[in-house]
C-alpha cells in the first residue's frame, strides 16, 4: 500500500495478568494513567450510535471500530464488565453486522477492506476469550471461523496479502496488510479458532522475500522498493505473534530496527508513519521486556504526554483523531497486560 494507507494497516493491534499500573510512586506513570483515561473517554463520545468509529471523511469504520474497541479492552473492560463495557458491546455488534457470507468483516466495495477485516479478527478472537453470554459467543465463534477462511482465500500466490483478497486485487501484495493479516489470524488461533498452519508459514516466507540484507522490509514483492523502518517494526511485531523469535531473519529486522528507530534514533525524531511505526515497536520491545523496555516505556510515554491535545486525545493529519488515539492508548497500556495478543 502506498505510504498514506500503510497507515491503517496497521495497524494492528493485540496484552496479560495486571503487573501494576505501571510503577507504584513513579509520577510520570501517574500522568500516563491519567491521560490514558482521559483519551478513553474521549474516544467513547465518538463512537456512533450504530456502534461505530470512522476516520476522517467517514473511512475505515471497520478499522477504527476494531482499533477503538481493542484500546478499551486493553483497559480491562469487557462486554459485560467495566467503565467501557457499553462501548464494546456496541462494536462487537456492528462488526457481527458486518460479517458478510463470504467471511468478510467490512464492506466489499471498500478498496482497502483488508486492514478492516485483520483488525475485527484481532479484536473480536479478544472478546471471544471473555464472553459470558453462550449465544453471543457463538455468535463471534462463527463469525471468525468464516473470517479465517476468507483469509486464506484472500492471501496471494506469493504468501502476502494485499488491499482486498488476492482475486479481487489481481494477486497484487503488500506488506502492512499482511501483518495485520497475521496478528488477526494469530489471534484467533490463540482464541481456539482453528488456523491452518500453512496459512501462517506462506505468510512467515512472504516477509522474508521482503525482506532485504539490511534487515529493512520492502514495501511489495512485487513493487520492490527500499527498506520501510514503519513496516519493518510491524513485520517483527507479526513474526513474535506467529511464534518467531530468534531466527536469522529475526536478528537481522532487529538490528534494522535498532539502528533506523531506536534507540539509535532518538523518539523525537521525525519520520514518516511515526505513530503506526511505533505502535508495533513497542509491542516488540514490550515482549524484550527488562530495562530495554523501561527505558522505551519512559522515553514513549514522555514524548506522547507532550503531544496529547488540550482536548485530550491525540491527532493525526492522514487518518484522524480516532486512529492516533486509539493505537497510542494501546502502546501505553501494554503493562497492563489484558490482551493475550500482546502478551510475553
Amino acid at each position: 500500500m502506498n505510504c498514506g494507507k500503510q497507515i491503517i494497516a496497521a495497524l494492528a493491534c493485540g496484552v496479560i495478568v495486571l503487573q501494576s499500573s505501571v510503577v507504584a510512586g513513579n509520577r510520570i506513570d501517574d500522568d500516563v494513567e491519567e491521560a490514558v483515561q482521559r483519551a478513553l473517554d474521549v474516544l467513547a463520545t465518538q463512537q456512533k450510535r450504530q456502534g461505530y468509529w470512522e476516520a476522517e471523511r467517514g473511512a475505515y469504520r471497520v478499522a477504527m471500530t476494531a482499533l477503538a474497541g481493542t484500546a478499551m479492552l486493553a483497559e480491562g473492560s469487557t462486554t459485560t464488565t467495566g467503565r467501557y463495557s457499553l462501548q464494546i458491546q456496541r462494536a462487537v455488534d456492528f462488526l457481527l453486522r458486518h460479517s458478510r457470507e463470504n467471511g468478510l468483516i467490512g464492506y466489499q466495495n471498500d478498496g482497502h477492506y483488508t486492514y478492516g477485516h485483520g483488525f475485527s479478527m484481532l479484536f473480536l478472537s479478544q472478546v471471544y476469550g471473555e464472553e459470558e453470554d453462550v449465544q453471543r459467543r457463538e455468535e463471534i465463534r462463527k463469525c471468525l471461523t468464516k473470517a479465517v477462511q476468507f483469509c486464506a482465500d484472500a492471501q496471494t500466490k506469493l504468501g502476502g496479502w494485499g488491499y482486498v483478497s488476492a482475486k479481487e486485487g489481481r494477486d497484487f501484495d503488500e506488506g502492512s496488510t499482511c501483518i495485520t493479516q497475521v496478528q488477526g489470524l494469530r489471534a484467533c488461533r490463540n482464541a481456539g479458532i482453528p488456523v491452518s498452519k500453512e496459512i501462517i508459514d506462506r505468510a512467515i516466507k512472504y516477509i522474508e522475500n521482503c525482506t532485504k540484507s539490511t534487515g529493512g522490509v520492502m514495501y511489495s514483492i512485487r513493487s520492490g522498493g527500499g527498506e520501510r523502518p514503519p513496516i519493518t517494526a510491524a513485520a517483527l511485531a507479526a513474526l513474535f505473534n506467529a511464534g518467531e523469535y530468534d531466527t536469522e531473519l529475526i536478528k537481522r529486522m532487529r538490528g534494522f530496527c535498532e539502528k533506523r528507530i531506536w534507540p539509535g534514533k532518538p523518539l523525537k525524531a521525525s519520520t514518516g508513519h511515526w505513530h503506526y511505526m511505533h505502535f508495533y515497536y513497542a509491542q516488540v520491545i514490550y515482549r524484550q521486556g527488562g530495562e530495554q523496555w523501561n527505558k522505551y516505556r519512559k522515553e514513549m510515554s514522555g514524548k506522547l504526554l507532550k503531544e496529547v491535545n488540550s482536548g485530550g486525545a491525540w491527532a493525526d493529519r492522514q487518518i484522524g483523531t480516532v486512529y492516533a488515539t486509539a493505537i497510542n492508548c494501546i502502546v501505553l497500556q501494554l503493562d497492563k497486560g489484558y490482551l493475550p495478543i500482546y502478551q510475553r
